[in-house]
């Protein structure tokens, strides 16, 4: 069986973490979201809101955590790997703040195919902002569309997962990839 590297997207708020933290409690290979580790390592640095402040070094220095997890996924004795957020959601946040970026960020897009694009639907029951999440409910929408249009743009076919519980969400998930 050829090596599986599946993304979860969708704008803030909509489960991601919980779900790819509940693929590893079942044992499957996950990779977390770098952005909390990107902005908390500039905090540390002095910058309060790297993305904001910096959005072109935030989006190069994501650029390059999600390029090294693509390699690190393609290394992995396991056969499926899920992966929090993808590439292209780098380029998706670049159109949603209106910045342009180098060619470089779209040939990453087409040098680093995944599997199969799982998308979480903006869900304002469980949207919860924080630290690190400085977005309304109403800018999470926009994200989501951003997402959409940009990984669509790649030739991706956006599998959206139902709005349900956890465990529910991942069955889902996984009953899809076994089709």
């Amino acid at each position: 069986m050829q090596k599986e590297i599946i993304v979860i997207i969708g704008g803030p708020g909509t489960g991601k973490t919980t779900i790819i933290d509940g693929l590893v409690a079942k044992g499957h290979c996950c990779y977390p979201e770098i952005s909390r580790e990107v902005t908390l390592e500039a905090k540390k640095q002095g910058i309060e809101q790297l993305f904001l402040e910096k959005p072109l070094l935030f989006s190069e220095l994501l650029l390059e955590g999600r390029k090294k997890q693509f390699h690190n996924a393609t290394q992995e004795p396991h056969e499926i790997v899920f992966i929090d957020r993808g590439i292209p959601d780098v380029l998706a946040y670049m159109h949603y703040i209106g910045d342009s970026y180098p060619a470089t960020f779209d040939t990453a897009c087409r040098e680093h195919t995944y599997s199969k694009i799982f998308i979480l639907p903006p869900w304002e029951e469980i949207y919860i902002s924080d630290d690190e999440r400085y977005e309304n409910f109403e800018q999470a929408k926009l994200i989501n569309n951003h997402l959409t249009e940009t990984y669509q743009n790649y030739g991706y076919n956006l599998i959206e997962v139902p709005k349900d519980t956890m465990d529910n969400r991942i069955l889902f998930i996984l009953d899809e990839i076994s089709k």
